[in-house]
C-alpha cells in the first residue's frame, strides 16, 4: 500500500487537494486494485482553505511519518497591498521549501496542483523539468528559473518522479493519471466511474 501526504497550507485551494485526495481516497476501495493510505499534513494546524473553509490536518511537519509520494496544492495570489497569500506565499516559505527538499530524496513521487508547481519550482524541483499550472501562472512559473520547461498546453506533465498539474479540476485527472500508471487503467477508470468523473485524459 503505498502512502500519499498532501500538504496544505492557508488560503490553499479547496479542489486543488480535496479532488486528488478523493481519488486516490476511493482508488482500490472495491474489488480491484490496491487502495491507498492518504493523510494531510501542514506546517501549522488548523488551516484556513479557500473561502474560511477550516480543516485539521493529519500531521504538522513536525510528526508527519514517511510517505512514498507527497502532493503540493495551490490556490493564492495577493492582496491589494501588495502582501502575499496562499502558495505566493509558500513559495518563499524556508520552512516549507526544506520540508519538500527534504522529503523529496526518498520520495518515490512528487506532486503539485495548479501554482503548487510554483513551491515545487523555488525548492528546486522543477529543474529540467517540464512543468505546468494554472493558466494564468505561467509566467510566474516562468520567472523561477529558465531552466523549467513551461508547457502550457498540458494538462499535467509527468517526468518520472515529479508530476505537475493545470489548475484546480485538473488536479482529478493528474491523479486518475497516476492511479493509472502505478495500477493500471481498469483501475483508474473504475475510480472515476465511481466517482462518477469525466476523466480528461490530455497529458
Amino acid at each position: 500500500m503505498h502512502s500519499i501526504a498532501i500538504v496544505l497550507f492557508d488560503q490553499v485551494e479547496v479542489l486543488d487537494f480535496a479532488g486528488p485526495f478523493e481519488v486516490f481516497s476511493v482508488a482500490g476501495q472495491r474489488n480491484i486494485g490496491e487502495p491507498f493510505s492518504v493523510f494531510t499534513v501542514a506546517e501549522q494546524s488548523p488551516v484556513t482553505a479557500r473561502n474560511h473553509l477550516v480543516i485539521t490536518p493529519t500531521h504538522t511537519f513536525d510528526d508527519c511519518p514517511p510517505s512514498d509520494f507527497f502532493l503540493i496544492p495551490g490556490g493564492g495570489g495577493y492582496h491589494p497591498d501588495g502582501t502575499p497569500f496562499g502558495s505566493r506565499k509558500e513559495m518563499n516559505n524556508p520552512v516549507m521549501l526544506d520540508w519538500i527538499r527534504q522529503r523529496a530524496v526518498d520520495a518515490q513521487l512528487v506532486m503539485s496542483v495548479c501554482t503548487g508547481s510554483l513551491i515545487l519550482g523555488r525548492a528546486g524541483m522543477l529543474e529540467e523539468k517540464e512543468a505546468t499550472t494554472h493558466y494564468l501562472a505561467m509566467d510566474a512559473l516562468r520567472s523561477i528559473s529558465p531552466r523549467i520547461r513551461v508547457a502550457p498546453e498540458k494538462r499535467w506533465t509527468d517526468n518520472g518522479k515529479v508530476i505537475t498539474s493545470a489548475g484546480v479540476s485538473a488536479g482529478i485527472d493528474m491523479a486518475l493519471h497516476v492511479v493509472a500508471r502505478l495500477q493500471g487503467d481498469d483501475v483508474a477508470a473504475e475510480t472515476a466511474a465511481y466517482m462518477q468523473y469525466d476523466s480528461r485524459p490530455i497529458g
